[in-house]
């Protein structure tokens, strides 16, 4: 008999109820018991859905994010988090944002970092480790959880983090070396898993993505000592790889570690599964993540039933199925979508729709095909209607994007020309001030948006409320004394759904959220067919927002790598094919930009990075293309017309030379949680062009003070000559409020005044 199991399912509530309680209860207008009563009643809800998988998952549900939820499980919670008091979940929100619900205004904290699970636009708080770092057992959570699920289904599989992974996904405070504290902490985990055994728990997932990157021997052996460690601690243990394949010597090594099973991802990794199936022992559990966990596009059952059969045949006895990761990266239920057109909605599967394709796929391995033919016959006609479909294939678009392999893609003049021709037309201070893009996305802002959406304003109305907050933001920048301007993105919902509405080619649900981070979601617009843009799409916004102030205005696009990572992306052709589709429509945007009179036009990446592949091998080609479709954007772009490019919470050390070669005039990044970390990468490497570092922590409440700011500047002085530095937030402030904007960038500027009347003396 075929076990099928699930990996985690999404957390967020079909109508976003976990996002709306978080936030509620932050503001203190709900109470602990009713966010936990949200908690609950989502659980109960998710297992419903999952009732008819063999192996139910418990403890993948979080409040935050379950990096954080493993480190306060195992005990690593830093020391200014504890010394502040209060119960376990305050200070679980103050690792996570900088201030718990019950912290006064004035008690602020240095929130955990925050960066990408792995090659995902999900965030997760960085566990921290010092040579002082101890572990100590607090499972009660996760127990808890445990019991509750077990009254919805009898068969309960807890999902944990496992310990290389968690360590590898941490970062050392100190020069200690991570590997050194597993002494530590692999006696928390063989205690955990001791008293789950205890519970009549027969399975445990715990999960080691790690595995999919490249480690080396140190990490390895690592591997081997702690796993035979936790050999004996009265449970099964099912490693869970995900995310990709597993490269020769991580093959060789999972295969042979003494787990009880082995979950292989054979979506991403299909061309290294023969490997894996042959090096197996015959007497560990199979399980094959064969549904697409990171995509919505459904699976072709047949196709699929075609190569798993043989599979099936030789493993009856340890063959489970799974989709390939935690469906918490697909959005909840497909079944709430009206508004699709329906012959694409007919190509869709989201998480509820992907355990019934599993359902199915295991009927008709158990039973024969004929046993479930309506659904697969269904299921065949929905897959020959995607490919020979006249709405995904545009063929002026493909002609476009033949010749990109003929040509080079770069502006005019090199930067140090260019830079000279622009400090000439904008006339800009030492240290000039700018912020990222968005500002607050007020309830009048929201609500307009809404009421346009459902008919109930018109479209000069919803105009004129766009106008209004775009009006207040260029003011209150001229009172606080920014020199660069932003118009706010009033008018954006989200910085790439906005863009892919105003592009052939795309999508949209109206209930696809997933989850980035806490209660920040996403609704991830949908590529199904070839790009082309139509119309300009931010022109009117920007040439409004010049209009009312003499300082520069800066234009705002999504580069055409993010709205690739950070899309729904077809899978029937390379992405490097749509990215470059993205691109040439973003070239046609930046010329009509240029020629409406905006000087300063910013091209965000901030998923540059997140789309690296977890083999570093593999690496070299991404990021040809990647920086290609960028320069695609750009290239045609006046001397005189500065670009800017954003990018956030990503590590530059490795692909600082494919940073540079994406020859932006200015760059601005994260810097404030890392502590002007990510600048170590200009020890080495003399990074040519502008560059702003992130002195304002946005993903926090709190107002950072003016003398801490300052430390941050002076740091990135030691790294960067103070002629081609910029001060700037982290990333946009649309999720911040006025009364934290405001005082946070007047400190802000405060700062630059400082760091200019510093120079000036200098030079006198």
């Amino acid at each position: 008999m075929t076990i099928i199991h699930n990996l985690g399912f999404p957390r967020i509530g079909k109508k976003r109820e976990l996002k709306s309680m978080l936030e509620a209860y932050w503001k203190k207008n709900e109470t602990e018991e009713a966010l936990l009563e949200t908690g609950r009643n989502l659980r109960a809800e998710h297992y419903a859905y999952q009732n008819d998988i063999d192996l139910l998952p418990a403890g993948d549900f979080s409040f935050y994010d379950q990096v954080l939820d493993m480190s306060f499980l195992l005990g690593n919670i830093p020391s200014r988090i504890k010394k502040a008091g209060g119960d376990l979940l305050d200070q679980y929100f103050r690792l996570a944002r900088g201030r718990g619900v019950n912290d006064t205004g004035n008690a602020t904290f240095f929130a955990g970092e925050m960066t990408k699970w792995f090659d995902t636009n999900y965030h997760y708080i960085v566990p921290e480790f010092t040579k002082d770092t101890e572990f100590s057992l607090n499972a009660q959570n996760l127990l808890d959880r445990i019991k509750e699920a077990r009254q919805h289904n009898g068969n309960v599989k807890p999902v944990i983090i496992g310990p290389l992974t968690y360590l590898f996904l941490g970062k050392s405070k100190d020069d200690t070396n991570k590997l050194d504290l597993l002494e530590k902490l692999v006696p928390v985990y063989k205690a955990l898993l001791k008293e789950m055994a205890s519970r009549n728990i027969e399975w445990v997932q715990i999960d080691e993505p790690a595995l999919v990157t490249e480690l080396n021997a140190s990490w390895r052996e690592a591997y081997q000592s702690t796993y035979h460690a936790l050999a004996d601690s009265g449970v099964k243990l099912l490693l869970t790889t995900y995310f990709g394949g597993l490269d020769a010597d991580n093959l060789e090594l999972a295969t042979c570690l003494p787990v009880d099973g082995i979950h292989y991802d054979a979506v991403r990794g299909k061309e290294n599964l023969s490997d894996f199936l042959a090096k197996t022992p015959s007497n560990k559990v199979i399980s094959l993540g064969v549904i697409d966990g990171r995509n919505v596009w459904k699976t072709d059952l047949n196709a699929l039933l075609d190569w798993l059969e043989p599979i099936y045949n030789n493993n009856k006895d340890r063959l489970w199925l799974a989709p390939s990761c935690s469906l918490l990266h697909t959005p909840y239920d497909l079944s709430f979508e009206e508004k699709i057109d329906p012959e694409i909605k007919s190509w869709l599967a989201f998480a509820v729709q992907k355990l019934d394709e599993l359902k199915t796929i295991k009927f008709a391995l158990q039973y024969g095909r004929e046993t479930v033919k309506k659904a697969l016959d269904a299921n065949k006609a929905a897959c020959d209607l995607r490919r020979s479909s006249k709405k995904v294939h545009n063929e002026a678009v493909k002609k476009r994007t033949e010749a990109v392999l003929q040509q080079e893609f770069s502006r005019q003049n090199p930067y140090h020309v260019r830079i000279e021709k622009q400090r000439a037309v904008l006339n800009l201070p030492d240290f000039p001030t700018t912020t990222i893009g968005s500002f607050p996305q007020t309830s009048d802002i929201r609500t307009a948006r809404r009421d346009f959406k459902k008919g109930l304003i018109t479209e000069a109305e919803y105009n004129e409320t766009m106008q209004d907050s775009i009006r207040y933001c260029v003011e209150r920048q001229e009172e606080i004394g920014i020199d660069v301007f932003v118009h706010g993105e009033a008018e954006r919902n989200d910085m790439v759904e906005y863009f892919g509405e105003r592009l052939d080619g795309y999508v949209f649900s109206g209930y696809g959220w997933v989850q980035s981070y806490g209660s920040r979601c996403v609704k991830p617009p949908i590529i199904f067919g070839d790009i082309a843009r139509p119309l300009p799409m931010t022109v009117e916004w920007s040439v409004f927002a010049q209009n009312l102030t003499k300082k520069p205005m800066k234009a705002m696009l999504t580069g055409p790598v993010t709205i690739l990572n950070w899309s729904f992306v077809r899978d029937d052709q390379p992405r490097r094919e749509t990215c470059y589709q993205l691109a040439f429509a973003l070239q046609d945007e930046v010329k009509d930009l240029e020629k409406a009179g905006l000087k300063i036009i910013q091209i965000d990446e901030p998923a540059l990075r997140e789309g690296l592949p977890l083999h570093q091998s593999e690496w070299d080609e991404y990021l040809n293309w990647a920086v290609k479709s960028f320069r695609i954007s750009t290239c045609q772009a006046a001397d005189e017309t500065q670009i800017h490019t954003h990018m956030c919470y990503s590590e530059f050390n490795d692909i600082i030379q494919e940073i540079a070669d994406l020859d932006a005039d200015v760059i601005t990044i994260e810097t404030s949680r890392s502590d002007m970390e990510l600048l170590d990468a200009f020890d080495d490497f003399a990074y040519p062009n502008d560059i702003g570092p992130g002195v304002y922590d946005i993903h926090s409440p709190n107002i950072p003070e003016i003398k801490s700011m300052k430390n941050l500047m002076d740091k990135a002085c030691e790294k960067i000559p103070a002629e081609r530095l910029w001060i700037n937030p982290d990333c946009g402030l649309k999720t911040r409020k006025w009364d934290e904007v405001i005082p946070s960038l007047k400190n802000m500027v405060t700062v630059a005044s400082l760091l200019r009347e510093a120079r000036n003396n200098k030079a006198a």
